[in-house]
């Protein structure tokens, strides 16, 4: 690691006398790559000699400054093969990081080959159609119509303890926590081994030590050079001790690590959420080790979440900021507080198909492992009490003593979820109650009944029917008929949770509002996200299911073995046979689901994963009982 580079452009030198003085100062940079983000969360590279960024400096800060076809990002309905063409305009308002390959070395100035990575917004026809550009629209929207309604409404000011001609502005500020696992290639350890471990949270903030406490305290240093201030990095819940080799090192790393950082604007979060990654990813192989930032990449144990937290100030002309969730009196919130919280929980149907877009998030929404499968959320048992519940979807983040750190946490994203529409969806659903809030003129009391209601209660804003509070155990305090009783039936495939664009208009329209969610997005991502769904069941999951049903073999001898063997393996070669095996009078339920998905019979190849799922889940036990009760394997 070297201090002597150059590794972040902050946006106030992002004009062309400092941008020459920079870049001839750094010779080492010798490539611009533009980085837009299409919906799906694909973010686009490139490789343009830094020579022809400088003779083009004005195109690259002014205008548009690069082209490219429709087959660089995924926009299906929008970028047609007969209309293809894709313009990316540079960021200016956002950090410019240098990527450097530390692999290659620049023969010139002996420093590592750097890239400048320029987040851009690209734009079709004239039009912005990224997920930067989307969250950009959805802030702007949310801090003009959130300073409007404050200075409309003086008496709400007053309880701030200011006026509505000493609002500066409005700032949104968010921040993500990664996790995710890392192994030694080839490392294979028993389930059992790491469902123990996690059961007795023997990793949990354990020590990290060897490649992996490297790597991890190399990445920390990257993040404050990258100027991204991290604020810690620790062992998740999930893994097992490595195993230590007569030479000092460590083989069978298999472990969970979480890295937290410091909050920025929404936008700016998300820039470093991605360049993040590829410091993690790229340090962990320097050390030989590889990263994974799936949801679930190991059935039976903890996934991995990537918890994303958002609070709303606002600045005084003073400079003072005032927190506007926390609350002016004894109360858990402000009303903008509850407000806001309460337009996640009636929305979050329309917000869910941007947070749990593919078909391993699924994997991880599961009861059990501290991951959220209801639409609820705990304030805490009391207000001297703040909530400690990891059961719930969203909770209430806050600290007596610092009112500035009151604040949202939603617990559902994972590290493959789209941050930039994750938090663009928050911002319009936590605008809508907001919005009702100063239309209905309510106070704290009123919002907390509603919020604390029952299944039964009519609400003014919530539906009845729902329950949207628990201070209890998710999991564990309530039946899974209770759960869907009292908080709503979830869904459990990515193509039960796109329909809710077709089941709630009502709730999309929200989404809409100040054109942040245009039609023409909404067709594309839906659109993206079901061929998405499907292209992996048929080209991911099955042939890698096949695999694991084709490496569960007979293993007793016939002359040795028990009843319960023999029964074990009986049942065993019906669910191989069930799931994988055509004959003549019968299709098996993998070419079934093929079949339903080329029809285009998508809630009946939904119906077929669900039951698929819970099929291989029965074969993993049932084998892993088989070989259990071998004497000799």
């Amino acid at each position: 690691m070297r201090k002597d580079l150059c590794y972040l452009i902050r946006h106030e030198n992002h004009n062309k006398e400092d941008l020459y003085r920079i870049l001839e100062d750094n010779p080492q940079i010798r490539f611009v790559s533009l980085g837009g983000v299409d919906l799906i969360g694909h973010e686009t590279e490139e490789k343009i000699p830094v020579k022809v960024f400088m003779e083009d400096m004005d195109l690259f800060l002014d205008g548009i400054a690069v082209q490219t076809d429709g087959s660089s990002v995924y926009l299906p309905k929008i970028a047609s093969l007969d209309n293809a063409k894709i313009d990316m305009k540079s960021d200016l308002e956002a950090n410019w990081f240098v990527d450097y390959n530390f692999e290659n070395i620049d023969q010139d100035s002996g420093r590592p080959v750097g890239t400048l990575k320029i987040p851009c917004f690209l734009y079709h026809d004239g039009i912005p159609v990224d997920s930067r550009h989307i969250l950009k629209d959805a802030t702007s929207y949310f801090e003009s119509h959130i300073e409007e309604l404050l200075k409309n409404n003086p008496e709400q000011t007053k309880a701030y303890g200011f006026l509505p001609d000493e609002i500066k502005s409005v700032h949104v500020t968010a921040a993500t926590e990664l996790e995710f696992w890392v192994r030694t290639p080839d490392s294979n350890r028993e389930l059992q081994e790491l469902t123990t471990s996690q059961e007795l949270n023997e990793q949990y903030w354990a020590k990290t030590r060897g490649a992996v406490r490297t790597a991890l305290e190399n990445s920390l240093q990257f993040m404050e050079l990258y100027g991204m201030e991290p604020e810690m990095g620790h062992k998740e819940v999930g893994g097992v001790k490595a195993r230590l080799q007569h030479d000092g090192s460590f083989s069978g790393i298999m472990e969970q690590l979480e890295i937290d950082w410091k909050y920025s604007t929404a936008i700016q979060t998300g820039d470093n959420e991605i360049f993040l990654k590829n410091i993690i990813k790229e340090t962990f192989r320097a050390k030989g080790m590889d990263v994974t930032f799936l949801a679930k990449p190991i059935p039976g144990v903890a996934g991995s979440g990537e918890h994303t937290h958002m609070g709303v100030a606002v600045e005084l002309k003073s400079g003072k900021r005032i927190n506007l969730f926390h609350p002016y009196k004894k109360h858990y919130m402000s009303p903008i507080g509850y407000g806001a919280l309460m337009g996640i929980l009636k929305n979050y149907e329309i917000m869910n198909p941007f947070i749990t877009s593919s078909n391993e998030s699924f994997k991880r929404l599961k009861p059990g492992f501290e991951a959220p499968v209801c639409i609820v959320t705990s304030l805490g048992r009391s207000v001297e009490v703040p909530s400690r519940n990891r059961t719930i979807l969203i909770g209430l983040i806050r600290d007596e003593n610092n009112p500035l750190a009151t604040r949202f946490e939603l617990r559902s994203p994972n590290p493959h979820t789209n941050s930039f529409l994750c938090m663009s969806s928050m911002l319009m659903a936590m605008d809508d109650g907001i919005n009702h809030v100063f239309k209905e003129n309510r106070d704290e009391d009123s919002l907390l009944d509603e919020l604390s209601k029952t299944p039964e209660d009519e609400g003014i804003y919530l539906q009845k029917g729902r329950a949207y509070r628990s201070e209890v155990n998710v999991f564990d305090d309530y039946t899974e008929k209770e759960r869907e009783d009292f908080f709503g039936k979830v869904p459990s495939t990515v193509y039960e949770n796109i329909k809710a664009f077709q089941l709630y208009p009502e709730k999309l329209s929200i989404l809409k509002n100040g054109n942040v969610f245009r039609h023409s997005i909404i067709e594309s991502y839906q659109s993206a996200a079901i061929n998405k769904w499907f292209t992996e069941i048929e080209h991911r999951i099955i042939p890698d299911s096949i695999r694991e049903i084709r490496g569960y073999k007979s293993l007793h001898d016939p002359a040795n073995a028990s009843d319960l063997d023999i029964s074990n393996w009986l049942a065993i070669r019906d669910l191989r046979i069930e799931l994988m095996k055509d004959s003549l009078s019968r299709t098996s339920m993998f070419t079934q689901i093929k079949e339903a998905i080329e029809k285009q019979n998508y809630d009946l190849a939904s119906e077929l994963q669900k039951s698929i799922y819970v099929k291989m889940d029965n074969l993993r036990m049932l084998y892993s009982l088989y070989k259990k009760n071998l004497l000799d394997i």
